[in-house]
């Protein structure tokens, strides 16, 4: 599992260790694991033309540092100082002595230099800075960001918020992210993620001063997908494996459910028990006859609950927003069984989440996207997205439940506090109509099958998104439906020997 560590926890660490060793040893492992990124990301190294962007802080030392060892191997190295009047001593010294020069980042000449530079090292600002970057700071980003060059950010690209992704402003979009003895939030959240790149982790000897820290935010790996994934004993029946009751789909919305169950059947529920109106369960019959289905009138909530036994219930993807779909929602949370609500489930609930408050802890996973969120919440979408970490969180304590908050950068959150889980494996070919769908099956399969909410959502993601990979096969647009077929190999993918 990668963690990330909140920016006060990062720094006490440093702190501690900074106390074991020599004064300046800890920025020197720094810059010596910096130089070394660098040069493996160089074609060659001697003669290569190095830009340094400088601030005043530890930050800028890095840079300094590290790019007076790749002059020492025969860069031409240029720093570009935005405060030549506070910039690292000890670093300009070095940077000097090795034969790289440092350039006034006000000088016209600056253009010319970033415009031959084949990498960019961005020292601007450290884990600590808060807000956009300053006008000359923002210029010289942006010069960046328009060369040719490879833009390699220290530590944190500036302008990002390490604690949360946050963007309020100008910011430099990194190629590679070089990160030094944790991994920060603001790294893997979007929007910071984005403007991260590849993400580097170097070991300079902070782990055992974070070994009795709990991380702020975790993401599974593809051994520990393949260790949650319920996987059927010599002795299992459909009913071992899980039945899955859903609720979805409209006379108006029949994709819904057709994608909903495909999910359900394909994420491995043993069986699945499908209620709706007419025209969505012909479809569902159609196109996967293994599902078992009732055909109840519009809001019919007794019809629902009398559907058979199930042991996990998915409600919302294209139900109907009005009183009749409420019925049907409020008589599925009333019960005592793990409940995911997606979609239309969750615009009735921004209207009144009384069910959801009845629910006394029972297991429960709400997957808004940005503006389904922002509607339970009542806030702007665009304050969600710009602060996934912080609404995720928020969310999951308000409704007391387990809150899959998805995008790009997949994040879910438990309401009693935790790390909270990002999907490394998104994708943005996943933004298409009915991908939603599709998950809340997935989900839904794995919570029937005994998976807490928190796992279901975490491993759904995960297997959701490697789908989407797979299918899109590098850059080729897909369907919602393309992920159903991809499953299957998204599971050998993690697990080797599997038949998915």
């Amino acid at each position: 599992m990668r963690r990330a560590y909140d920016v006060e926890t990062v720094r006490a660490a440093e702190r501690e260790l900074m106390a074991e060793l020599p004064d300046g040893a800890l920025m020197q492992r720094a810059a010596a694991a910096l130089a070394a990124g660098c040069v493996q990301l160089l074609p060659r190294v001697y003669g290569a033309r190095v830009a340094l962007l400088v601030g005043s802080g530890d930050n800028g030392g890095d840079a300094l540092f590290a790019g007076a060892r790749l002059a020492c191997r025969g860069a031409q190295v240029d720093a570009l100082l935005l405060s030549p009047d506070r910039t690292h001593a000890e670093g300009l010294a070095a940077l000097r002595a090795a034969g790289g020069r440092t350039v006034d980042a006000a000088d016209p000449a600056v253009a010319a230099l970033l415009d031959r530079a084949a990498l960019v090292l961005d020292g601007i600002v450290g884990i600590g800075g808060r807000g956009g970057l300053r006008p000359e700071a923002a210029a010289l980003a942006a010069q960046a960001t328009a060369s040719a060059a490879l833009v390699v950010a220290v530590d944190v690209p500036s302008g990002v918020d390490a604690g949360s992704g946050e963007v309020t402003g100008d910011a430099v979009r990194a190629d590679v992210t070089v990160t030094f003895g944790a991994l920060k939030p603001g790294l893997l959240i979007d929007p910071g993620a984005s403007y991260a790149g590849a993400v580097e982790l170097v070991d300079i000897g902070l782990a055992p001063h974070l070994r009795d820290t709990a991380p702020v935010v975790a993401a599974l790996q593809s051994t520990e997908v393949a260790a949650l994934l319920p996987r059927p004993a010599g002795e299992t029946d459909k009913y071992r494996r899980g039945v899955l009751g859903v609720v979805a789909g409209s006379e108006t919305y029949t994709g819904a459910a057709v994608l909903t169950v495909g999910g359900a059947l394909r994420g491995g529920a043993g069986m699945v028990r499908f209620a709706s109106t007419g025209r969505p369960v012909e479809l569902v019959r159609q196109r996967w006859p293994e599902a078992v289905t009732t055909v109840i009138k519009e809001g019919d909530a007794d019809g629902v609950l009398g559907v058979g036994r199930v042991q996990a219930w998915v409600v919302g993807p294209g139900l109907s927003q009005q009183q009749d779909g409420y019925a049907v929602l409020a008589a599925v949370l009333g019960t005592d069984l793990p409940v995911l609500v997606d979609a239309d489930g969750l615009n009735l609930l921004a209207e009144d989440a009384a069910p959801l408050r009845r629910r006394s802890g029972a297991p429960t996973l709400l997957t808004p996207h940005a503006g389904e969120l922002s509607r339970l919440l009542g806030v702007e979408r665009a304050d969600v997205e710009a602060r996934r970490l912080e609404h995720v969180r928020e969310a999951a304590a308000r409704f007391q439940a387990t809150v899959l908050l998805k995008g790009l950068t997949t994040v879910v959150a438990a309401p009693g506090g935790g790390p909270v889980r990002i999907n490394p494996t998104g994708t943005s070919w996943l933004g298409t109509a009915g991908s939603g769908d599709v998950l809340s099956g997935l989900a839904g399969a794995l919570l029937s099958g005994g998976l807490s909410p928190l796992d279901a959502g975490s491993v759904a993601a995960y297997l959701h998104g490697l789908a989407g990979r797979l299918a899109a096969d590098g850059d080729t647009p897909i369907m919602a439906g393309d992920l159903l077929d991809a499953w299957p190999a998204a599971v050998r993918a993690i697990r080797p020997g599997a038949v998915g």
